[in-house]
């Protein structure tokens, strides 16, 4: 039997157990054959995933997103880390805020945002990769990037005061909720410079870069039908 790749079902998503030895193309192949084979057992969810057995670069990671995509009926909603209370409380949160419950689902983005480039939707937004310096993602309500945010980045902008910004690497040019705006100077006197995943909401006409935890996902408005 072939263990190069292996995908675990649990309660917070899936876990794909992969072959740290095997080049990343033959790699790629083996993972669309193992989702396109079990694509009836995993239907259409929306599920979080984790990665074991093999460091992947955040590249790698949107290339397996993208062939998971092409393979299955799966929407990947968030890649959590090994560890990963925090994480499993960010799933959580997208749970309740990008799941909207009046059936306006998210809107994915497979790819990087280059410089000159806008992306504006009256949905949220989940980039699977990077939005670069010069680029402009604009949403109604949330967005939720699973890479480098290093441009601009505007989130309710209908007046949703309740939206909020989410990256794996938070270094915005600038930032904006409803109509608040924080820049690049600003958010450098805030809390940006912690690693890993950062979160910035609306806190009393404030936009406030956190890193992802309990609390700051408690800050929040999750009420039903926000998105």
């Amino acid at each position: 039997m072939d263990n190069s790749v292996v995908i675990k079902g649990n309660k917070n998503g899936i876990t794909l157990l992969l072959d740290p030895k095997l080049d990343f193309e033959t790699l790629k192949e083996k993972i669309a054959v193992k989702f396109r084979d079990s694509a009836r057992i995993w239907g259409d969810h929306k599920v979080a995933i984790a990665f074991q057995g093999r460091d992947l670069t955040d590249a790698e990671q949107v290339e397996v997103l993208d062939v998971i995509g092409q393979n299955s009926s799966l929407d990947v909603i968030c890649v959590l880390s090994d560890d990963d209370t925090q994480s499993k409380n960010f799933t959580e949160a997208i749970d309740e805020t990008l799941m909207d419950r009046s059936g306006n689902s998210a809107v994915f983005y497979k790819g990087i945002i280059r410089g000159g480039e806008i992306v504006e939707k009256d949905k949220s937004i989940i980039v699977l990769g990077d939005v670069n310096p010069n680029a402009n993602i604009i949403s109604e309500g949330n967005i939720v990037i699973l890479g480098s945010l290093k441009g601009t980045a505007c989130a309710g902008s209908s007046g949703n005061h309740n939206a909020f910004i989410f990256a794996l690497d938070m270094q915005p040019s600038q930032l904006r909720i409803a109509d608040t705006i924080a820049r690049s100077a600003d958010a450098s006197e805030g809390k940006t410079g912690s690693t890993g995943p950062m979160l910035a909401y609306l806190d009393h006409e404030n936009i406030c870069i956190e890193p992802v935890s309990k609390k700051a996902i408690g800050n929040i408005n999750l009420r039903p039908g926000i998105v």
